[in-house]
């Protein structure tokens, strides 16, 4: 109860939905519950939610989603560029991982391959403004002179997942190393 009305504990709300979301969404949902700035519940939560839901509907969504949380995703679609390259079999993948460049800036990759030193960057709307764009670029700037490759992707990428991982494989291939 809560305020005086019956609710739904956000386990069961997210076991709810796995009978109406795709598989990605229902990480995504996920991802919010558990963010480690402000979670509603835990991974490990979710997990007795899903090993008590037994054979009713979404139970094979629920146990593909739960194996793919991150309570360090930021928005919807960057949860759902993390399920693609993981899908991908594309390992070595951090979700926000703090980098600091030679001159002392630290910036967040939504997701780093720091073996090959190559961020994927997720770049909504929020990001066309000329203040945000702007910052985005001196942002790029300074990773890439510290030798980071920044893979931009958009709302389009995702729309031709297959092309998107293609590029993400060219760019790890034709990286050394800890470059």
């Amino acid at each position: 109860m809560r305020n005086g009305i019956r609710m739904t504990t956000p386990e069961r709300t997210w076991c709810d939905l796995a009978s109406v979301l795709s598989g990605p969404d229902l990480v995504a949902a996920g991802d919010y519950l558990i963010h480690h700035e402000l979670p509603l519940t835990s991974q490990d939560a979710l997990r007795a939610a899903v090993d008590g839901w037994g054979g009713r509907a979404g139970a094979g969504r629920l146990r593909w989603a739960i194996e793919r949380l991150d309570d360090h995703s930021e928005s919807r679609r960057e949860s759902i560029l993390r399920v693609l390259v993981l899908g991908a079999r594309i390992s070595g993948v951090t979700a926000n991982e703090w980098i600091v460049t030679s001159g002392g800036y630290r910036y967040r990759g939504d997701l780093v391959i720091r073996g090959k030193k190559v961020i994927i960057e997720y770049q909504s709307r929020f990001h066309d403004g000329t203040k945000e764009f702007a910052a985005d670029m001196t942002r790029i700037s300074r990773l890439e002179a510290d030798h980071w490759y920044v893979l931009q992707v958009n709302n389009r990428d995702l729309a031709d997942s297959g092309e998107l991982v293609q590029r993400i494989r060219k760019v790890l291939a034709d990286r050394s190393p800890s470059c």
